[in-house]
């Protein structure tokens, strides 16, 4: 990704604390998440009596081809929100001088681009907190996720990643302070897709399944390509991050996945991907009768129990906790909940939540600089 356009900041929370330290943001993105980021700082800064005790100042936004030009004068976000700019795109080897030299400086990472998680390590050790809803920094290879860890430890800076899971769900967050009790983790289980707990929560065996695929890929529900979720491949990176955060260093090739993509559907060009959707059908259609005739029901499930992950389509009990409504549910179990497991429930798709999750983390990292 190329980044494109910085200039002056502009005040996001204008009742911010007098002498409460403010932080330069830049945002890396502009797709649904990235809009609902700015959308949110431009309510912020349409209200500013209702803004949160922290001064944000957008200073950067960008995404693959062009970039948005806030400027200092007050509406500067709103601007920003729906006025796109042409201009000179910089390489992302500029994001830090963009964010200028010391104070807190915030990098938003609201794309889904692995050019930018390679670089998140390398911010983190220059001295610049980075905030992500993108899975490729600790869901990928094992020496990536630790190069994160370490780069925190050098640069004494932080790694926001509630809304890589969950979209915010306190998932992350529960399982680190379990550990930091002192409760070791067994096993974690959950629905962990939005996209596809509302697939099989809608699927009904009668009209076909690449129908409910195609609906959802319309309403935003799915990536463009219904690949990326019906393959598993962003499940298994959220199981990474949870496994990782659970003290389990798993490889990503540990990870068994039983795709719903067949091998010819998943061979094609992106623009054939519609025209071959049902093939699907048939192979959904049975199991999805096999399991009604048990009385249960259909989910795509990621498991990680003994230091084994494995992600894929399970048959659950009409009952099983796991099974009901479009939410995500994540079931922990410890020396705590050892006989009935911590479940944490709530949606777990859309870029609403997944933005105010994002900016959350940004205002708790402003939080701490202000209490050091």
């Amino acid at each position: 990704m190329n980044a494109a356009v910085a200039s002056a900041p502009s005040p996001v929370a204008a009742a911010a604390a007098a002498g409460s330290p403010s932080a330069r943001i830049a945002l890396l993105g502009t797709g649904t998440v990235g809009r609902a980021v700015l959308a949110r700082l431009a309510a912020w800064e349409a209200a500013p009596d209702a803004a949160p005790p922290a001064a944000l100042s957008l200073v950067h936004v960008a995404n693959s081809r062009t970039g948005f030009r806030p400027d200092s004068a007050a509406g500067a976000v709103a601007r920003a929100a729906r006025t796109v700019a042409a201009g000179a795109a910089p390489s992302l080897d500029e994001l830090p001088s963009r964010l200028g030299d010391d104070g807190v400086r915030i990098v938003l990472d609201a794309t889904a681009s692995d050019a930018v998680a390679e670089r998140h390590a390398e911010w983190l050790a220059r001295g610049l907190h980075v905030v992500t809803a993108c899975k490729l920094g600790q869901g990928t290879s094992l020496a990536r996720w630790r190069a994160i860890g370490r780069a925190q430890s050098a640069g004494a800076t932080r790694y926001g990643d509630s809304a890589t899971v969950g979209a915010g769900l306190p998932v992350l967050h529960a399982i680190r302070a379990l550990r930091a009790g002192g409760d070791r983790i067994h096993a974690v289980a959950g629905v962990l897709s939005g996209s596809l707990a509302w697939l099989f929560h809608h699927y009904d065996g009668l009209r076909p399944f690449s129908g409910f695929v195609r609906q959802a890929r319309e309403a935003g529900y799915t990536e463009p390509d219904p690949r990326e979720d019906l393959s598993g491949e962003d499940v298994r990176r959220k199981l990474l991050i949870l496994a990782r955060s659970a003290g389990v260093a798993l490889e990503a090739e540990a990870v068994a996945v039983d795709s719903l993509v067949p091998p010819a559907l998943a061979a094609l060009a992106p623009d054939a991907v519609d025209a071959a959707l049902p093939q699907i059908d048939a192979p959904l259609r049975e199991r999805y009768a096999a399991a009604w005739k048990r009385g249960e029901k259909l989910r795509f499930i990621a498991r990680l129990e003994d230091g084994r992950a494995r992600v894929g389509l399970e048959a659950l009990a009409a009952d099983h906790p796991l099974a009901g409504g479009t939410d995500n549910r994540v079931a922990i179990w410890s020396d705590r909940y050892r006989a009935q497991p911590l479940v944490i429930q709530g949606p777990g798709a859309g870029a609403g939540v997944t933005a105010a999750a994002m900016l959350d983390d940004a205002l708790a990292i402003v939080a701490g600089a202000r209490r050091g």
